[in-house]
């Protein structure tokens, strides 16, 4: 690594190349006091890596939710550490939720998928309508079901019972999908929101700084100024 264009980070005490490395005078002075907590040898004329930056950004939204929301849950810790490792945490959670069924649960969507659909309720009725046509022609040659249709009750109240428990068992699949995708949108949307938290002390810090230094390169132009008027 070419020594003149790589520098020591503060923390780590590794060289970098100074794309992976960020001035310790834009670090925003909430972290600042974070890290003297641990490094108190800290110097706004070094610098820090952008992976020690970013422990101490997680470490720092960790504590701004834990005075805001208390104790923190899985899902909140989860986002803290995706902040800390820069990983992404946004899921097809569809297609996990879909590879995890296993065999009982997919006949179960596919047994209340049929039965809550016109199809099912068309060979339903043509069913009933043949079995009661059968059973009606044939009376006077001992019908099997013969009419109240004793047999045919027996039959439907078998398939109520078969069918209602499945149905709830896809009912509850829906309600589990449906909770995964809650909490996947809102495990997103507090990093999201940390993030834009961060970009906006960010650009404060920068902004800040760089009124820093137009007033310190104006005050430089005013006795430049100076100077040559003396001369002159």
């Amino acid at each position: 690594m070419n020594q003149a264009a790589s520098r020591e980070c503060q923390i780590c005490h590794q060289r970098k190349n100074r794309s992976q490395l960020m001035p310790a005078e834009l670090v925003r002075p909430s972290l600042v006091e974070l890290i003297r907590q641990d490094h108190p040898d800290w110097s706004t004329e070094g610098f820090i890596c952008h992976e020690d930056l970013n422990h101490y950004r997680a470490e720092h939204m960790q504590d701004l939710l834990e005075a805001e929301r208390g104790e923190l849950s899985a899902l909140e810790q989860e986002v803290v550490d995706s902040l800390r490792d820069q990983d992404l945490i946004s899921s097809n959670v569809e297609e996990e939720f879909t590879q995890r069924a296993t065999f009982g649960e997919r006949m179960a969507d596919l047994i209340a998928k049929f039965g809550g659909s016109w199809t099912f309720l068309f060979c339903f009725a043509v069913l009933m309508v043949v079995w009661m046509s059968i059973n009606a022609i044939a009376i006077s040659a001992r019908p099997f079901d013969p009419y109240p249709y004793i047999l045919l009750n027996l039959v439907l109240s078998c398939l109520a019972a078969i069918q209602a428990p499945v149905i709830m068992m896809s009912q509850n699949r829906q309600e589990a999908r449906d909770r995964a995708r809650a909490e996947h949108d809102y495990t997103v949307n507090l990093k999201a929101e940390l993030e834009i938290r961060q970009l906006h002390s960010k650009l404060d810090m920068l902004l800040t700084h760089q009124w820093q230094r137009l007033l310190e390169i104006q005050e430089l132009q005013v006795e430049l100024m100076h100077d040559l008027g003396a001369r002159n």
